[in-house]
């Protein structure tokens, strides 16, 4: 019904239930419908992506953004695009997979992961904030030198819902459920690594194996989402803390409910960029921009707000 024409109730069923070749339908048909399918999938993927990294590194200031996992999707599919001209989704997924899992490794590594015990929340989000700034230049260097061949991608590179169809979701889909089911499968044991990974060992928890599976979880959530709908921040890091405010530390009540928060904020976020600045639209992206910055500013600010238990 929201956009910069608004259209009725009535309107928005008779197309969905018998649509007819007015532009009112075609509207709804052709743009508003994917771009909200879109926002159910991707929201889900980056909300459980952000939910899962803080779990996992025991740092409540990540998400894909932070740590540089979104810059490094955002970076492959640059090469994928400027260097080979590829230029549908289904051709560069696995550009956008393979960029984020390459980020998520070097971003662990030179946090210092590579020494005898696992970063810390601190060496993570700096080494994430460096590198996601190296990539992050790396891909508007490309974008600028090849401006024709990326013309087409502009609101992709900021985040954005507008560009979407369904036969762009449909090849990414399997790839986020896959995501998803393995950070379900992993959140009863993320409750005791919450704990330290010496308490997790000694209740049988395999710290090495369940640290692999979600570095696997998160390149599919994060990467899959960013491919389809470009780096949108700030998600991943927004729904897990407000839910954690309500529900407690328990892993598996934060991992479902971020499946719920977090496209229905993806949503309201997207209908506000539609609509505030009439005729035109602001990217979906830049609109969490707006909304993740002070936020991210109070969970700094406020002690309470940034422990994970």
């Amino acid at each position: 019904m929201i956009g910069a024409k608004r259209l009725s109730i009535e309107t928005v069923f008779q197309a969905l239930l018998s649509s007819s070749d007015t532009y009112e339908h075609r509207v709804i048909l052709d743009s508003r419908l994917p771009r909200t399918l879109l926002a159910l999938a991707v929201g889900p993927a980056f909300g459980l992506a952000g939910a899962l990294i803080q779990a996992l590194t025991r740092n409540p200031l990540a998400d894909p953004g932070i740590l540089g996992v979104s810059a490094g999707a955002a970076f492959a599919v640059a090469v994928g695009v400027g260097v080979f001209s590829i230029g549908t989704v289904t051709g560069y997924v696995g550009f956008a997979l393979a960029g984020a899992f390459a980020a998520t490794v070097l971003v662990y590594f030179i946090g210092g992961g590579a020494g005898k015990s696992s970063p810390t929340p601190v060496q993570l989000t700096l080494a994430g904030v460096a590198i996601g700034a190296v990539l992050s230049g790396f891909t508007t260097s490309m974008t600028l030198l090849n401006s024709k061949e990326f013309e087409r991608m502009l609101n992709w590179t900021v985040g954005s819902l507008a560009r979407a169809s369904l036969a762009d979701i449909w090849p990414v889909l399997p790839i986020l459920l896959v995501g998803a089911g393995l950070a379900l499968a992993l959140a009863p044991a993320l409750n005791a690594i919450a704990f330290g990974e010496d308490r997790a060992a000694s209740l049988g928890v395999n710290v090495i194996l369940i640290r692999g599976i979600g570095l696997v979880a998160v390149t599919l959530l994060a990467g899959g989402a960013t491919a389809i709908a470009g780096p949108i921040g700030f998600l991943g890091l927004m729904v897990p803390h407000c839910i954690r405010w309500f529900v407690g530390p328990s892993q598996p009540w934060i991992f479902i409910y971020s499946l719920a928060v977090a496209p229905l904020l993806l949503l309201i976020a997207d209908m506000i960029g539609r609509i505030v600045l009439l005729p035109s639209e602001v990217p979906v992206g830049i609109i969490m921009g707006f909304i993740g910055a002070p936020i991210l500013i109070l969970l700094v600010r406020r002690r309470a707000a940034s422990k994970l238990s």
